[in-house]
């Protein structure tokens, strides 16, 4: 005898003349398995795109700028506020600190505002001899 006479041949039976309480059944638990994945789904912000935080430029503070004192030199300033982010070669005697943030999905879940078109920016003018002159935008820096 062969193996393939010792197989039950699989019979399928339409749901019609199954048990009416098993078709109630299976459509409640369709239905709840449907609800369920779509509500996991949503929920876990599983359907967006994460966004990361773009900071561009140097965060300055009002508290840090109002340590520049007219008088300092280059060094001075490069240790009290970090490298600017323009240092324009057909302008060398002036710096110009520039910060925007774009807040990602971070960002938006701890409520950082947006700083946008370089409404933080802070110029620095220098002498001949890298000596600070005068200092420009302190008003635009946030306090802290």
């Amino acid at each position: 005898m062969s193996h393939l006479t010792m197989i039950k041949p699989l019979t399928l039976h339409p749901l019609s003349r199954r048990p009416l309480s098993y078709t109630r059944t299976l459509r409640t638990l369709m239905i709840t398995a449907t609800l369920g994945a779509s509500v996991a789904m949503s929920g876990c912000s599983l359907l967006s795109v994460y966004k990361i935080d773009l900071p561009q430029g140097t965060p300055i503070t009002q508290t840090q700028a109002q340590k520049l004192q007219v008088g300092m030199n280059q060094n001075q300033v490069l240790y009290i506020l970090g490298s600017p982010a323009i240092r324009d070669t057909l302008e060398p005697n002036r710096w110009d600190y520039i910060y925007d943030y774009q807040a990602g999905t971070e960002g938006r879940r701890k409520g950082i505002a947006d700083v946008k078109n370089a409404s933080q920016h802070l110029i620095i003018y220098f002498d001949a001899n890298g000596v600070v002159t005068r200092i420009e935008g302190l008003e635009s820096l946030p306090v802290s």
